[in-house]
């Protein structure tokens, strides 16, 4: 087998969960083959670089196998390489996100509720009131 589907490919190699959600990121615009866009039946050769967007990361990998099944993780790895500069720049966007965290994912349960937003109103009445009445 020399060629196969691009979206067949993406899920054996293990970049997505099912074949559903790689032909979704395709239709998206979240992989590029070669620089240009791609439709999920494209068909992928061995040599071709893929760049893919997944989850606020560029990825560009160069094809070394095809396969159209899926298989144990350590087989699926041996299908792509990814290129030296796009490794380095993941390394570097971790460690940034490590070293400087999105302020937003610091509150630990995330936005109050109506309830919990009631409970802080009531806490504050006239009698805790920064105004001053004359």
């Amino acid at each position: 087998m020399d060629t196969t589907r691009i979206d067949k490919w993406l899920w054996a190699a293990r970049f997505f969960k099912t074949r559903s959600l790689a032909t979704e990121a395709i239709q998206q615009g979240k992989i590029r083959l070669n620089q240009q866009g791609v439709k999920p039946s494209r068909e992928i050769r061995v040599g071709d670089v893929l760049t893919i967007y997944q989850s606020n990361a560029k990825q560009t990998i160069v094809v070394r196998a095809i396969s159209a099944l899926r298989g144990p993780a350590p087989v699926a790895q041996l299908l792509y390489l990814e290129t030296p500069e796009s490794a380095q720049s993941r390394t570097l966007e971790a460690q940034r996100r490590r070293l400087n965290p999105e302020p937003a994912l610091t509150i630990e349960h995330g936005r109050p509720t109506k309830r919990d937003r009631r409970k802080l109103d009531k806490g504050w009445d006239s009698r805790w009131s920064a105004r001053i009445e004359s």
